[in-house]
């Protein structure tokens, strides 16, 4: 079982953080994954991101995760993603990982695989846990289930590619099971129909989470950093529940894991972008913070708490209060680069410029969202300074161009 000591109440965001596996991590903001949109030919990684993460890291904060890196070229989720399946990754990670250590920083590198969640002539290999489409029209692919074969070679994918990104210096990694990705959606009763040993009740449901989590273990050693991203609950009619998911906390705390991140929603319901409405969730701004409260109850192992949080004074409440760990910023740091540091120097007065960028299109605002904050991400990858005056439909119109582009150059090889 993990275990960790109780934070004193002299906890502020400037209090490093000592992880069981002996990792500090320098203070307790943390730059949570984004898409980047970044990779070069064959999903390598780039000079550009490289630049983004010395940028990041110069800010401050004292954690880096990078956004998705998929484990097989077959299935990527979006056109631009970097992909880590062999040795030919290796010197492009190595100038990354140098890149996003710079500073003092540690780097996480997020392991995913897109499942279902792939747009339609992205992918040539659309699998899930069952033939269950993204029920948001012809624009994602329309998936087959994968055989008991495949699941076992995802697994060793998963596992091959945590070894490399550490072999590259990084500190470690983090299983993307949130957001209705394919560890979610090997979770969710919704989109895991199966009724053989990786589906048909809970604890079959998990066991794909759980195996991976193991080889990845085997592969990196036990000095390396395992953090895992889960999903509070799917908020989906038939889906993964708050219930289900703290019996998955407790089973990963027999695990030997070393951080666990609060998120919530998919593709279909994107709580992580929109969050919670009530009163509470207002007030103490995160999303997720009461539910991580629940999650104390049942596991020792660190938490990252990602979402909502735009006002240093908030930060440090849930700080000193013990409700996580680690503060977790996504879209603020792609509009305030250097955020954490004015958070570290003057707490009580600094918050978030940051506003949720929608254009009233309801199936459309989340993604207007991700764009807009993916331009920014570009530019800073660029060298260049964020563009708050940048529009919303702007970005849909810039992006969907842009992928395009991307989706057909895939589908010809170049």
């Amino acid at each position: 079982m993990s275990t960790t000591s109780t934070a004193p109440t002299t906890t502020t965001l400037a209090t490093p953080l000592t992880l069981p596996n002996g990792a500090v991590i320098k203070n307790r903001l943390a730059k949570a994954a984004m898409s980047e949109q970044l990779a070069g030919p064959a999903g390598r990684p780039t000079a550009e991101l490289a630049r983004l993460y010395r940028r990041w890291a110069a800010g401050g904060a004292g954690l880096l995760i990078t956004g998705n890196v998929m484990i097989d070229r077959r299935s990527i989720g979006e056109p631009l993603n970097v992909v880590v399946e062999d040795d030919r990754d290796i010197e492009p990670l190595q100038r990354w990982a140098a890149a996003a250590q710079s500073d003092g920083a540690t780097a996480l590198v997020q392991l995913n695989h897109p499942g279902r969640q792939t747009l339609a002539g992205l992918s040539e290999l659309a699998v899930a846990p069952s033939a269950v489409q993204v029920d948001l029209g012809p624009a994602f692919a329309r998936p087959r289930a994968l055989t008991a074969d495949e699941i076992v070679g995802l697994i060793e994918r998963f596992a091959r590619s945590a070894q490399m990104v550490v072999d590259a210096g990084f500190d470690g990694v983090q299983l993307h099971a949130a957001h209705g990705y394919l560890f979610s959606q090997f979770l969710s009763p919704h989109t895991n129909r199966r009724n053989d040993e990786w589906g048909g009740d809970p604890e079959r449901r998990r066991r794909f989470l759980l195996e991976v989590t193991r080889a990845v273990r085997a592969a990196i050693g036990p000095d390396k950093i395992l953090s895992i991203k889960l999903n509070s609950a799917d908020f989906q009619r038939g889906g993964f529940t708050e219930d289900e998911s703290l019996a998955v906390i407790e089973h990963l705390d027999r695990e030997d894991i070393d951080l666990l991140e609060i998120s919530g929603g998919t593709y279909e319901s994107p709580a992580m972008s929109d969050g919670g409405t009530s009163d509470r969730t207002r007030q103490r701004e995160a999303f997720f913070l009461d539910f991580a409260e629940r999650v104390r109850t049942v596991t020792t192992v660190p938490l990252m708490v990602t979402g909502g949080f735009r006002t240093g004074t908030a930060m440090t409440d849930a700080i000193t209060s013990c409700a996580t760990d680690l503060i977790g910023l996504a879209r603020p740091l792609a509009l305030q680069p250097e955020l954490p540091d004015a958070l570290l120097s003057t707490a009580e007065t600094t918050r978030s410029e940051f506003e949720l960028k929608k254009i009233g299109v309801k199936k459309l605002d989340s993604v207007a969202d991700l764009w807009w904050t993916q331009h920014q991400i570009q530019r800073l990858g660029a060298g260049q300074d964020p563009d708050p005056t940048y529009g919303a439909r702007r970005a849909v119109f810039d992006a969907l161009r842009r992928d395009g582009r991307n989706i057909l150059r895939r589908r010809r090889g170049a």
